[in-house]
C-alpha cells in the first residue's frame, strides 16, 4: 500500500513538472494581465502616474451613458459580426464541399485559399488599402468597369463593405479547412444509401451531411464569432476606423482610448465590456450548436 502511495506521489510530481511551464506562461501572459485590467478598470490612470486613482464604477457609467463613440463602435461591431459570421461560414462550407470532390488540382486550390490566413492582418490591410485607393483607379483606366471608380474607403457604406470583403477573404481558408475535415469523416455508406433511396443532392446535403458535420460548424462559428467581435488589425490598417467613426470596432475604440487619448483606466473598462460581450455570445452560440450535434 505504501509502495502504491509513493508511486502515485511520484506520478503526480512528474505530471506537475510537465504542466508547470505551460501553467506559468498562461498565468504570466493571460491571467495576471486580465486580473490587472479588471482592477485598472475601476481607476483613473493615464499610464504615466505612479499611482492610479480609484474611482469605482465611474468608468462604466461613462461608458454606458456618456460615450457615443463606444455606442457607434458596438453597433458597427455587432453588424459586421453578424454579416461576417454568416457569409464566411456559408462561403467556406460551399468551398469545402467543392474541394472535397474529385476535381483536379484540389490540393493547390486548398493551399491558395488558405494562404491569406497565414499572412499578417496588418500587411493584408495595407495591401488592400493600396488596391482600393490606387489599384482600382488603374484598373478603371483599362477596362472602364464602373465599380472601380467608387469611393471604397471614403464613403461610410462602401468602407463597411470593404472591411467585410477583406475580413472574409482573409479568414475563409481557415474555416474551409475545418469544414473539409468534417466532410471527410462523413460515412460514405450513408450517402450511398440515401442515393439508392432516391434522395437528391440538396436533400442529402441538408438531411445527412449538415447534421453529421455539426461539430465542425460549432467550432467554425465559435472562432468566427470570437474573431469578428475582436476585429482590429484589418480595420486599423485599412480604414483606421474611418471615415469618421463608421468602421470603428470596439477593439479599435479601446486602442484609441488607451493609447491615443491616454485614458488607460477607461480603456480597460471598455476591454472588460468586450470580454463580457464575447463570453455571452460564444456561450450561447456553443450551447445552441452543441445541442444539435449528432453522432454518425
Amino acid at each position: 500500500m505504501m509502495h502504491l502511495k509513493k508511486k502515485d506521489f511520484y506520478s503526480l510530481g512528474v505530471f506537475a513538472l510537465f504542466i508547470l511551464p505551460a501553467f506559468g506562461a498562461i498565468l504570466l501572459s493571460v491571467e495576471i494581465p486580465f486580473i490587472m485590467s479588471v482592477i485598472y478598470s475601476f481607476t483613473k490612470w493615464n499610464g504615466i502616474d505612479r499611482v492610479p486613482v480609484f474611482i469605482g464604477l465611474e468608468n462604466y457609467f461613462e461608458l454606458l451613458t456618456e460615450d457615443p463613440n463606444m455606442m457607434y463602435a458596438m453597433v458597427f461591431t455587432l453588424e459586421q459580426t453578424v454579416l461576417r459570421v454568416i457569409l464566411t461560414n456559408v462561403i467556406a462550407l460551399l468551398l469545402a464541399v467543392f474541394l472535397d470532390g474529385e476535381i483536379r488540382g484540389k490540393n493547390a486550390l486548398r493551399a491558395a485559399f488558405y494562404i491569406p490566413n497565414i499572412i499578417s492582418l496588418i500587411v493584408i490591410g495595407y495591401i488592400w488599402f493600396f488596391i482600393f485607393s490606387r489599384g482600382f483607379t488603374s484598373f478603371y483606366q483599362y477596362i472602364k468597369f464602373p465599380p472601380f471608380m467608387l469611393s471604397w474607403l471614403g464613403d461610410a457604406k462602401m468602407a463597411f463593405i470593404s472591411v467585410l470583403i477583406v475580413s472574409i477573404w482573409q479568414s475563409i481558408g481557415f474555416y474551409m479547412v475545418i469544414y473539409i475535415a468534417g466532410l471527410q469523416v462523413v460515412p460514405r455508406d450513408m450517402i450511398e444509401a440515401a442515393m439508392i433511396d432516391g434522395a437528391g443532392g440538396i436533400a442529402r446535403f441538408f438531411r445527412i451531411t449538415i447534421p453529421l458535420i455539426m461539430p465542425s460548424i460549432t467550432v467554425a462559428v465559435f472562432h468566427s464569432v470570437s474573431n469578428s467581435l475582436k476585429s482590429f488589425d484589418v480595420i486599423f490598417s485599412l480604414t483606421n476606423g474611418g471615415p469618421g467613426h463608421s468602421t470603428t470596432s470596439i477593439a479599435l475604440d479601446i486602442y484609441k482610448t488607451a493609447f491615443v487619448t491616454s485614458r488607460f483606466g477607461y480603456g480597460t473598462a471598455k476591454s472588460v465590456i468586450l470580454f463580457l460581450l464575447i463570453l455571452v455570445f460564444t456561450f450561447f452560440q456553443v450551447k445552441f450548436f452543441k445541442a444539435r450535434e449528432i453522432e454518425a
